[in-house]
């Protein structure tokens, strides 16, 4: 049986900007879908503890007061949130999340902010993620489309629909749909065994990675591009 028929646990956050060593959580989502069973969902609006930015707000839509007026705690969040990713990873549903790489890091850093167990920690290491991310796939397998590669775009490409983006559920379910149908038209997607297929984005990524790099230097810009995915490892301490 494919791993897109099977359950899938869709992840989303929303932040207070796109710094994954600094910014916060402020709203997030996982939805269990698919398997012939109903979807469960869980959603939750944080408050961060600090201030939300205007243009963070304009994204998501979430204020400052709002999120201290009626966002939880964020600790206690956070905690719920890992333990439930966790939960899923260790029963060998894979986590889907459209560009990973950030939604996974923050998480990571926030859980290490409050002293709580990261998912990785929680799973037994970075190793045994099983991760699937549509924003990898769809660049290596359309490497030479010209256009955005956001979650809207590539739902637009995908023929999936996505009503309100930006909101931390309804991204979710749109990076499930979008991964389901990947690997109902792509053999070599829906085919692939879930930990191989991980595997494989480890390695598109970098190669991403690296060919984004050498573009800017090719500009004239010479940024360094994260190519660790699908969470960068948290920084080491040094301590005198």
């Amino acid at each position: 049986m494919s791993w897109h028929t099977r359950r899938l646990a869709a992840f989303d956050i929303e932040t207070t900007g796109i710094d994954v060593e600094h910014d916060r959580v402020v709203t997030a989502a996982v939805s269990i879908v698919g398997g012939g069973e109903p979807t469960a969902s869980r959603s939750w609006l944080v408050d961060p503890g600090v201030e939300i930015p205007e243009g963070a707000s304009a994204v998501h839509g979430i204020t400052t007061a709002q999120a201290r007026r009626d966002g939880q705690d964020p600790a206690e969040a956070i905690e719920q949130l890992t333990a439930l990713l966790a939960a899923q990873q260790l029963a060998g549903v894979p986590i889907i999340a459209f560009n990973a790489r950030f939604d996974l890091t923050i998480l990571d850093r926030e859980a290490r902010r409050y002293g709580l167990v990261p998912l990785v920690d929680r799973i037994g290491g970075a190793e045994r993620l099983l991760v699937v991310d549509p924003f990898v796939i769809d660049k290596q397998v359309d490497r030479y489309r010209r256009g955005r590669r956001t979650l809207t775009a590539v739902c637009e490409h995908h023929r999936v629909p996505l009503v309100d983006a930006h909101d931390a559920n309804a991204d979710a379910l749109a990076a499930a749909r979008v991964a389901w149908r990947m690997a109902t038209s792509m053999i070599d997607i829906g085919g692939t065994e879930l930990a191989e297929l991980h595997r494989l984005q480890v390695g598109w990524a970098a190669e991403q990675a690296a060919s984004l790099e050498e573009y800017f230097a090719a500009q004239g810009r010479p940024e360094r591009v994260e190519g660790q995915w699908p969470c960068v490892a948290a920084p080491v301490l040094l301590h005198a």
